[in-house]
């Protein structure tokens, strides 16, 4: 009950903070409805640039920085050019995720983030990279669950490492599809601390509950 209390408290606390930041939920709100128009990787660059002017305008506030990764993380995943490149792009959302783990050392969201950092590099070069990072994933996604056993993108992440090394394991991937199927029905019980906090995952969960068919 006591702990229960505790979060209660600590939600109303930031969105009281928040709530006194008129300006600061304006821009954010603005900046994360450009996901939706990303393509490219340019695109993803100038989202990623515009959240890094807002976090070093907004040295208290972890969202910018924790958008700033991503949008760098993503373009990793869509560039076509060789990996010295991704790389590179992974390099500056390194510095956003360990500045991250300084800001705010046990949010879930976080070590989510990290987990998603790391499945980046992982693929930049699986035959080499794979055995090292993808303990690496693991226990980042471990951490997340540890801290809030309900988060959906902690447990997106689990599921796909899973399915990913099944074959390694001697495994099906689609042993799996219970699990992706019962994380999909109760994504929407899920309810981020406020409309800017991570809300990503659900169309990559159905993604898979679709190659389950």
């Amino acid at each position: 009950m006591k702990k229960f209390t505790l979060i209660i408290a600590v939600v109303l606390v930031s969105l009281v903070s928040l709530a006194q930041k008129p300006e600061y939920l304006q821009t954010m709100g603005e900046t994360l409805g450009q996901f939706a128009n990303c393509q490219s990787v340019a695109d993803f660059q100038d989202l990623g640039n515009k959240f890094e002017m807002i976090a070093n305008a907004e040295t208290s506030e972890w969202l910018p920085m924790y958008y700033h990764a991503q949008c760098y993380i993503l373009m990793s995943f869509i560039e076509q050019g060789d990996a010295a490149i991704k790389d590179s792009y992974l390099d500056v959302a390194e510095k956003s995720v360990n500045k991250l783990m300084e800001m705010v050392p046990g949010e879930p969201e976080v070590f989510v983030l990290q987990a998603f950092y790391l499945t980046g590099r992982l693929v930049v070069n699986p035959m080499e990279r794979g055995q090292e990072y993808g303990g690496l994933v693991g226990q980042a996604t471990d951490k997340a669950l540890a801290i809030d056993i309900s988060n959906p993108r902690a447990k997106l992440m689990k599921l796909q490492m899973d399915m990913g090394s099944a074959p390694y394991m001697g495994l099906d991937p689609k042993s799996f599809c219970p699990a992706a199927k019962e994380l999909l029905a109760s994504w929407d019980n899920f309810k981020p601390k406020s409309p800017l906090h991570p809300n990503w995952g659900k169309d990559q969960a159905e993604g898979i509950v679709k190659g389950c068919q």
